[in-house]
């Protein structure tokens, strides 16, 4: 991809592509430039057929500080239909990312606060520093955490949404994983590594697999049991009569890897 973005940086060694939100000097914050670049940047990515993971993260200490303070003073000024047009903008977004064809992994190294924490919440994956936080912090400031909302319930469910919505609080990285909003929390200097792990784990899977995992836990999780019965037959049916399941089952039984199987890319990310 030979975009060059404002807001972003958009990294491809291999397999692997890492999209990093690129505004250091305001901790990463964004606006609705942000918003575009990132639904540009993941639709591109999603037509790449020979990706496999994507890494999401910041660039310097912060993941992302939430919405940027001059965007902010503009949308003061907006009347109702602008503010609703600006923020299905967003809602967009949220959706794009979540329902993302190939696994998303999130590299939370530093504060992800507010609209932050949103992006954190439609990833597949999340490893986190322990000098992270977490934060739905717009009640203070007289809003709601709205078009992020559906993704971090299905995150950390009503109980903690509820809790973590009303008052704002600032969570330790250590209470986001024990609330399930982080898969996983490590040192800062081990986060690299920690993520290259997950990228290897990853590209070990079937690409159609893969995908289809994604879409399963999305649909499975509304179903009743009479309706996920068919579904779900008819799901592994068609992944055994494809072309990779024929492939995948066959190198099992004969003990050799699989042809999507390649050499580890990696997939961590040297802090700047």
């Amino acid at each position: 991809m030979g975009t060059q973005f404002k807001t972003l940086r958009l990294e491809r060694p291999g397999p692997v592509a890492r999209v990093v939100l690129n505004r250091p000097e305001i901790r990463n914050a964004f606006d609705d430039v942000m918003i575009g670049e990132l639904r540009e940047a993941f639709a591109g990515l999603a037509a790449e057929p020979a990706l496999r993971v994507v890494v999401l993260t910041g660039e310097g200490t912060a993941f992302c500080a939430g919405a940027d303070l001059h965007w902010m003073r503009r949308v003061l000024g907006y009347s109702h239909q602008e503010n609703y047009e600006d923020s299905l903008a967003l809602a967009h977004l949220m959706r794009e990312m979540y329902e993302f064809p190939r696994p998303l992994l999130c590299r939370v190294n530093g504060p992800a606060i507010g609209g932050g924490t949103g992006l954190v919440a439609v990833c597949d994956i999340v490893v986190a520093s322990e000098q992270a936080v977490f934060s739905f912090s717009e009640v203070r400031i007289g809003l709601v955490p709205a078009c992020i909302s559906p993704y971090v319930l299905r995150r950390v469910g009503e109980c903690c949404g509820r809790e973590y919505f009303l008052t704002g609080e600032r969570l330790s990285a250590a209470k986001a994983l024990a609330a399930g909003l982080v898969n996983k929390v490590v040192p800062a200097a081990e986060l690299d590594a920690a993520v290259a792990a997950y990228v290897e784990t990853l590209i070990a899977g079937g690409p159609e697999a893969l995908a289809t995992c994604k879409r399963m836990v999305r649909e499975v999780a509304g179903m009743s049991l009479v309706e996920a019965g068919p579904y779900t037959a008819e799901v592994i049916a068609r992944l055994r009569t494809s072309a990779e399941g024929q492939e995948g089952m066959s190198a099992f039984l004969a003990r050799r890897q699989p042809a999507w199987c390649a050499p580890s890319p990696g997939g961590g990310e040297k802090d700047a």
